[in-house]
């Protein structure tokens, strides 16, 4: 039974016009913090991902942010964070939050969140991890892209044995128990273990 101790969150650099996506961001942060989970994150200050790190710091939690040097000030770097890691480009940043972290979050965000999102939901369908991937579905923020599996599904372009498997949910303070209780199910050493991110070359 394998024990979660980090989530990577992937979300905003924007906060978005609803207020419920920073309120969800601010639950998640508290949620994580109380149950000692800690956070790895974008690095950035501002938008969904500062409101994320500054709730985790809030109460009490460890967070990393894995940050490209050339967004240090365009995403206003969060210096409070215990870990900060500057990579040299969004390729390295990417590898080592798959390594650090043992299950993602997709909190509501850009063009960025959705392409660090399907990249895990890639690996995964691939065989390449069976780190659990959740949606955070605020105020059904993700509904377009799971009509968009269920017509690719639809069309045979997601076939039988190459499923996309995530957990979804509105309500932010079930987060992290789901995620929790995923991870139950698989062995310790597979969560545990720093593995390299997968060479998606040789596909």
């Amino acid at each position: 039974m394998a024990l979660l101790k980090k989530i990577c969150v992937y979300c905003g650099s924007g906060a978005g016009i609803d207020p419920a996506y920073s309120n969800a961001a601010k639950v998640l942060g508290r949620s994580m913090a109380r149950n000692s989970i800690d956070l790895v994150y974008g690095g950035g200050s501002i938008g969904l991902m500062g409101i994320t790190a500054k709730s985790v710091l809030d109460h009490g939690g460890q967070v990393t942010g894995i940050i490209p040097s050339f967004l240090q000030e365009r995403e206003a770097m969060l210096d409070e964070v215990q870990e900060l890691i500057i990579t040299e480009d969004m390729h390295e940043r990417k590898r080592k939050m798959f390594e650090y972290a043992q299950a993602f979050v997709a909190l509501p965000g850009g063009i960025g969140t959705l392409e660090e999102l399907v990249e895990m939901l890639t690996w995964a369908q691939l065989g390449q991890h069976k780190k659990p991937v959740l949606l955070a579905n605020i105020n059904a923020f993700w509904d377009p892209l799971i009509s968009l599996l269920d017509h690719m599904r639809e069309e045979d372009f997601i076939r039988s044995g190459m499923d996309v498997s995530f957990l979804s949910t509105s309500d932010p303070e079930e987060i992290v128990p789901l995620l929790i209780e995923a991870c139950k199910d698989l062995p310790d050493d597979l969560l545990s273990q720093s593995t390299d991110a997968p060479d998606l070359n040789r596909f």
